[in-house]
């Protein structure tokens, strides 16, 4: 059921009207309910796998939570005349016991996800290595169905099990309550990859009909769809033909393409966001916000810490920090301080780390070596970046000087006064030169996109490389890109919504827009709103003989 199909938003007004006529402590069970009929709608059989993820945590949870309070109950007055070494062995049982079931658990939720989303892939690599040997037997690949979003809601139910492991939540006594976390539909598809700690404050309480909350919500779902609608289904039709024929369209169609991409991910990603945000507002409950103006970073590294934040800080706190306060990574540290210096010995354990984080994150995205390679190339960046920091360093120190002395005695017009004196002039201060860091961020993260949008490593360098070699720039303004299959009125469209975009990202660095719509006449808010559901409305990508594109992040 597509989040802008006319059955998804008939699915929701009966969800909206049903569940506050119901009485508030069922609303819950109601929500319930529905996201288990969403899912069902999708394919009956994804509910047998959702089930057994939510099943299987929720008992190993339950069970860890019973030891947690068994080694309470123990330790007692009773128990203090014990030994301390009699102590120390239980309390080494009891945590055993509590990891065997926390290891059970991630067994079972990431075995169904690594078996249905990666053995086909591994197949694939299996028999690449016989090919390569020279052995003729091949294994034949499996119709394995890979449920919808099973990605996000593993990794949802990964973080419970290992929050109550850690002891930062207790286990929730209520299975259907749990599986109401694991379900909730708005998220289950593309995210954000919610805490069981921050989504559970709001999602099993009982909710007033608030005007505010359905103004708000409605006006975020809106957004969602304009984003959806207007601007990534229309740039589609560009980006497909693109990479439909690349043999056709290289050197600068390439360059044209990375960029149209990045426009298209970018608002197909952030409407769906915004949509599941608008749900659960409308229904009283808090999701997290999952983007912060990603395309003002100034690095890439700024870049990953605006853009699906729930996933970067999920692979943080789970993958990252454990690794590298892992015993291995320790004796790694240790070793090779002592025989490859102070400086290697800190940075190679944080660097293997950030590999491991990286490789995961690519494979995370897609069973296939486009999404590693992908992932490895951010880590890259960023790690050569973060070498490169006390170069950048004397260089803006340098310019900066160049700057004061260009600027000395021009008053505070380029460098603060203090006491008379031209304050040394900063570079990363200047609006041209943080532009400038803006805009190659851009560029690089496009470029690296494209191993998603071509989907085959040596074909992505190849594309690379025609940017340099075939000299067709011409094409960018003679009119050559009106045969991707959009018009001129359509340019126009999308570079109107671009402007929207950008206008709207820069207005929330004060305060929310739709808290400064609030502040504004009756009259102004409904123009406004009005008037974007008519553009919608009349500039949506959607009717007779359309088939309307699933969200991107829907495949992951």
């Amino acid at each position: 059921m597509l989040f802008t199909s006319y059955e998804f938003i008939g699915f929701l007004i009966v969800l909206f009207v049903a569940y506050y006529l119901i009485p508030a402590r069922h609303q819950w069970k109601l929500l319930l309910i529905f996201s288990y009929f969403f899912y069902y709608c999708a394919n009956p059989l994804y509910l047998i796998y959702i089930a057994a993820t939510t099943v299987a945590v929720f008992f190993a949870a339950r069970g860890m939570d019973r030891l947690t309070g068994e080694g309470k109950m123990r330790a007692t007055a009773a128990e203090a005349a014990l030994p301390a070494e009699e102590k120390k062995r239980r309390r080494a049982v009891l945590k055993k016991k509590k990891y065997h079931l926390l290891l059970l658990g991630l067994i079972i939720s990431i075995g169904l996800l690594a078996v249905t989303k990666y053995t086909n892939f591994t197949i694939v690599n299996i028999n690449a290595i016989l090919r390569a040997t020279g052995s003729g037997g091949q294994l034949r690949l499996l119709n394995i169905i890979v449920p919808l979003g099973i990605s996000f809601y593993t990794f949802q139910a990964v973080s419970y099990l290992i929050d109550v492991y850690r002891g930062t939540v207790a286990a929730e006594k209520n299975i259907c309550r749990f599986a109401l976390f694991v379900s909730f539909f708005p998220q289950l598809i593309q995210g954000p990859i919610s805490r069981y700690g921050d989504l559970s404050q709001s999602l099993y309480g009982p909710h007033s009909f608030d005007k505010k909350n359905l103004t708000f919500g409605l006006q975020r779902i809106l957004w969602g769809f304009f984003k959806k609608l207007v601007i990534a289904d229309r740039m589609l039709v560009a980006v497909n033909e693109l990479i439909r024929d690349p043999d056709a369209y290289g050197g600068a169609y390439v360059f044209a393409g990375m960029l149209f991409y990045a426009l298209l991910l970018y608002a197909d990603f952030t409407g769906g966001i915004d949509i599941t945000i608008g749900i659960a507002e409308v229904l009283g409950i808090k999701v997290k916000e999952n983007f912060l103006r990603p395309f003002f970073s100034k690095s890439v590294k700024e870049y990953w810490r605006r853009w699906h934040i729930s996933m970067g800080t999920w692979f943080t706190d789970y993958i990252f920090y454990p690794v590298t306060a892992s015993k291995p990574m320790l004796k790694l540290s240790k070793w090779s301080r002592k025989h490859l210096g102070l400086a290697v010995g800190k940075r190679l354990p944080v660097y293997l780390s950030s590999f491991i984080v990286w490789f995961a994150t690519g494979l995370w995205h897609g069973a296939s070596w486009n999404f590693i390679v992908w992932g490895l190339a951010n880590w890259f960046v960023i790690m050569v970046s973060q070498e490169l920091e006390p170069m950048y360093g004397r260089f803006h120190k340098c310019v900066g000087m160049v700057g004061a002395a260009l600027r000395k005695g021009k008053g505070s017009h380029g460098a603060e006064q203090e006491g008379g004196t031209a304050a040394p002039y900063r570079i990363t201060g200047c609006v041209w030169y943080k532009s400038f860091q803006v805009v190659r961020t851009v560029l690089l993260m496009s470029l690296i996109r494209t191993f998603d949008c071509y989907r085959d490593v040596p074909l992505t360098f190849r594309m690379w490389g025609s940017m340099l070699t075939e000299g067709n720039w011409r094409i960018l303004w003679d009119g050559s890109l009106l045969r991707l299959g959009l018009s001129a009125a359509d340019y126009v469209l999308l570079f109107a919504g671009l402007l929207l975009l950008v206008t709207a990202s820069l207005r929330q660095r004060k305060a929310p827009l739709r808290k400064q719509l609030a502040e504004r006449p009756y009259w102004q808010r409904f123009t406004l709103c009005f008037g974007l559901f008519l553009i919608v409305l009349v500039f949506g990508v959607y009717g007779i003989g359309h088939d309307g594109a699933q969200f991107i992040y829907n495949q992951f």
